[in-house]
């Protein structure tokens, strides 16, 4: 570390160090990505170099957004359904309230289609 300035650290030195020449812009980056991994610089440069799969916090992140929006589909579709029931169809086509209730469920599909693909297919 140059600058007086240290940074919090849990892991033990692993072993030789490997020096990388970069200029400041390409240091930034590679910080930034670090960062969004939620990851050190050297625990992320490590990973790229063997390969390793990584998984962003910001993707983490944006699959439990899509999992809330995923229950809210529901609740609304639950909701929809148990007007029909009550209600009888007054002031809706019955017709028309299971026609949405069905495209809900096809959304709530494809949202969880995605939360999967960006956990689980989803490499460095």
């Amino acid at each position: 570390m140059t600058g007086g300035t240290k940074e919090k650290t849990t892991a033990r030195r692993r072993g030789k160090p490997i020096e990388v020449w970069v200029t400041e812009e390409e240091k930034t980056v590679i910080s930034e990505k670090a960062k969004e991994a939620g990851m050190s610089r050297s625990g992320y440069l490590r990973a790229l170099g063997l390969n390793t799969p990584i998984r962003s916090v910001v993707d983490l992140k944006a699959v439990a957004d899509l999992a809330k929006v995923n229950g809210d589909l529901g609740r609304v579709a639950g909701l929809l359904k148990f007007w029909l029931a009550e209600k009888r169809g007054q002031g809706g086509d019955p017709i028309d309230v299971e026609r949405t209730m069905i495209e809900f469920r096809e959304l709530q599909g494809q949202i969880r289609e995605t939360m999967s693909m960006i956990v689980y297919a989803r490499k460095g």
